[in-house]
């Protein structure tokens, strides 16, 4: 057996256990959306003794040599004393400026109390209270104001639930800023670049768009969104004022005739794609046989509930 300390309590768990389980077993209340070491909300602080870490990877190397790890991915193998991420403690407070409805989806802007470094396309975990989630950057660095989100309130969850209450002027805090797959390269510039999303897999590909156009991207620029109905399409007005870029708006029960007529103009085609699983599966299967070579493909999924 190990010992396993957060503060004043100490307890015996048994080697081999995982962490995030034998922490939330003890009634820590760690938070979690994935198990898979992607939404980051999972985070401990090692103060003493270290875990056998599954996924290393997953956190940058300043975060690792800080003696911060994922809950989820790490197995007791020795006496632990760790402090579980406080967002009071080790949150940047962030203020709710606007709050703006499209249907069931919220755009969400925060002002955070210094200013944040990110490039478009990441991800932030924000903490609403003790209930954390990760959500894409939707804004673009040096233009915008404010951190922007799309957050897709249609399905009953802890995060939604807490979002549908907030009122401008609330604080929220603002956990792990972490890459995704999702970038806008400078050396593409003359490519191709098609942006298919589902949803609000939209918000990181709304920031990549306006950083290819800032940047003076000279190739085609196509965008494909698809919603469960036209309320859905909540940027579509944004979208449609913009010179040079093809915007196709697509219906969910729609998106297989849609896919077939996907014809890229050349082999060079870059393509980005967000959305959930299902969604991205669908589009990068269409993409490969319509001539995309995979690794021209950059996909990011969308975290699912556990």
């Amino acid at each position: 057996m190990a010992e396993l300390t957060v503060g004043e309590r100490q307890w015996a768990v048994p080697f081999g256990s995982n962490l995030l389980d034998a922490l939330n077993d003890a009634g820590c209340a760690v938070p979690y959306s994935c198990r898979a070491g992607s939404c980051h909300a999972c985070l401990v602080r090692c103060l003493d003794g270290l875990p056998v870490d599954a996924k290393p990877e997953a956190l940058s190397a300043d975060k690792r040599e800080e003696g911060w790890r994922l809950a989820c991915q790490c197995t007791v193998a020795g006496d632990l004393r760790v402090a579980v991420f406080d967002p009071q403690r080790d949150g940047l407070p962030a203020r709710v400026s606007t709050l703006d409805w499209f249907g069931d989806v919220l755009r969400l802007r925060l002002e955070p109390q210094r200013p944040l470094r990110y490039r478009a396309g990441q991800h932030l975990v924000l903490w609403c209270g003790d209930v954390a989630r990760p959500y894409s950057l939707a804004s673009l660095p040096g233009e915008d104001d404010c951190l922007e989100f799309h957050i897709d309130c249609s399905h009953p969850g802890a995060f939604c639930d807490r979002a549908r209450q907030l009122s401008v002027g609330d604080e929220i805090r603002l956990g792990e800023l972490r890459g995704g797959a999702l970038h806008y390269d400078p050396d593409w510039q003359t490519r191709p670049l098609w942006l298919l999303a589902a949803g609000t897999g939209l918000a990181p590909l709304w920031g990549i768009l306006r950083e290819a156009l800032r940047q003076g991207h000279q190739g085609e620029i196509r965008v494909l969104h698809v919603a469960r109905d036209r309320a859905g399409h909540y940027l579509a007005e944004s979208l449609m004022r913009m010179d040079g870029v093809s915007v196709e708006l697509v219906l969910a029960d729609q998106l297989d005739d849609a896919l077939a007529t996907l014809r890229p103009s050349s082999r060079q085609t870059m393509a980005l794609v967000c959305g959930a699983p299902g969604s991205v599966e669908r589009f990068s299967r269409r993409l490969f046989i319509a001539g995309v070579p995979r690794n021209q493909v950059l996909a990011d999924v969308f975290t699912e509930h556990v």
